[in-house]
């Protein structure tokens, strides 16, 4: 499939598909892995395990690692016969409908856009614990923002324009950089299980499942935000060598290379510390201090920031480039997202979306709108997962290199997980989605549907 839709012009046609084809399957996993893992397990493992689920946090990994896993699965099938650099919106947008997709890649924007947000607030806090172990404090004036008694939250901020910068450069340069954040990440991850693994004890483990059957799937209702990330994989489509092999690789590659290791991670930390003791902001650190490796959790921090630091890039990225499928067919402005014929990237784009980004994590707390990352991304699932079924029967004939096994049983079952996952979810969130659903309907009644008629946008597969 070429983009959702062209206009008439064929000018305008070459000049749109001027992403550089650059990224491998080894870049797509490790771009993967970069978005998966970064907060999730550095600071949601030890809070769903005190709060939720106990060492049964275990299960709740395994649990929202299946409804990942279902998704994943129709996510790669997609890609490698619709790709593009839509993710979830263009899918839907060729299995369901332009109203449906639009508002999926609505809630992308929201998921992709927020997240980053509040990484980059989560780093700076990093940041400042690591100087602090060095004996230099940064004024609160330039760490925090107005309504915590600061006047701006100067790392946030310079955290994301710097990572624009990369990403301007181009998709290879921000592979590059984002492979060696991943392989730093992993190295600590390593580390603290081998130290983890020479102080557990069982114990600990007992009781393994204070809060019972419900607490692991409320813990699986928390911890999925540490799943999201790998359908930013799904965004790099038309910067990919081999897009028809390599997304389906990286997507699922990804995916079942961070359950293994949150699954392992999550019972070495609960065997390390009871996990009453783990509602903290940093419940790594603090079972390492527990046990009297006070270098270690400082190693443990360096590697908490280039988690984040991974996470925000593939998050950022993937904003823009779903901003960029939107603009293609007409949904929304245009001229922002023009391809820049040197880097071959959306530049002007790149530099907007940070500055939004820079504003929103540098003057504004972050509450409970992040708590929309988890619902957006699960209603992004669900109609990836409607839209594997619909073209089943509506394109049966479209070439689909990569087939996701057992269907319609596989999208189904990613549709009820993924669903009941959403049920889980507190009130407040449920109706901060509609809210933001609501002012999306506004803008596609209001401008995208009649600018996207305008030009006549059609879907052809």
């Amino acid at each position: 499939m070429q983009s959702i839709a062209q206009a008439d012009n064929p000018a305008v046609a070459i000049e749109e598909h001027t992403l550089r084809r650059c990224l491998t399957a080894f870049d797509l996993t490790l771009l993967g892995i970069g978005a998966i893992i970064g907060a999730g397990i550095f600071v949601l493992t030890g809070i769903a395990a005190a709060t939720q689920a106990g060492p049964a946090i275990v299960f709740s990994y395994i649990l929202a690692g299946l409804a990942s896993g279902f998704a994943a699965l129709a996510y790669a099938e997609l890609a490698s016969s619709i790709g593009g650099c839509g993710s979830a919106y263009g899918y839907a947008y060729a299995g369901i409908g332009q109203l449906v997709a639009w508002v999926i890649g609505w809630d992308l924007l929201l998921e992709y856009g927020t997240d980053a947000a509040t990484i980059c607030i989560g780093w700076s806090g990093y940041l400042q614990n690591i100087l602090l172990a060095f004996g230099i404090t940064l004024p609160k004036a330039l760490t925090s923002d107005p309504f915590h008694g600061g006047i701006v939250n100067l790392p946030a901020i310079i955290i994301i324009f710097s990572l624009a910068g990369i990403l301007a450069t181009g998709a290879k340069e921000g592979a590059r950089f984002n492979n060696v954040m991943v392989y730093i990440k992993l190295a600590v991850i390593v580390l603290f299980l081998g130290i983890g693994a020479l102080h557990f004890n069982t114990t600990n483990w007992h009781p393994f499942s204070p809060f019972g059957f419900q607490g692991v799937i409320n813990g699986a209702a928390l911890i999925f935000f540490a799943y999201i990330g790998f359908d930013a994989v799904s965004t790099a489509g038309e910067e990919t060598v081999n897009p028809k092999r390599d997304l389906p690789i990286g997507i699922i590659a990804s995916l079942l290379i961070c359950t293994l290791i949150y699954v392992i991670f999550a019972g070495i930390l609960t065997g390390l510390s009871h996990y009453s003791t783990l509602n903290t902001s940093s419940p790594v650190a603090t079972a390492l201090l527990d046990t009297g490796h006070k270098f270690a959790a400082e190693i443990i921090a360096l590697g908490a920031i280039a988690g984040l630091t991974t996470t925000i890039l593939a998050m950022y990225y993937g904003f823009t480039r779903v901003y960029l499928a939107m603009a293609r067919d007409h949904l929304l402005p245009k001229r922002i997202a023009k391809i820049d014929g040197k880097s071959r990237t959306p530049r002007q784009l790149i530099w907007a979306t940070a500055l939004v980004i820079a504003i929103t994590a540098g003057f504004f707390p972050i509450t409970q709108i992040a708590n929309l990352v988890n619902i957006g991304t699960l209603a992004a699932f669900i109609a990836v997962c409607i839209s594997v079924i619909a073209l089943r029967y509506t394109k049966p004939d479209m070439h689909r290199p990569f087939k996701t096994p057992w269907s319609p049983v596989v999208p189904m079952l990613g549709i009820f997980m993924c669903g009941y996952l959403m049920w889980n979810l507190p009130r407040g969130t449920w109706i901060s989605f509609w809210i933001w659903t609501a002012a999306g309907l506004l803008i596609y009644f209001g401008y995208s549907r009649w600018n996207a008629k305008k030009h006549r946008i059609s879907v052809d597969i």
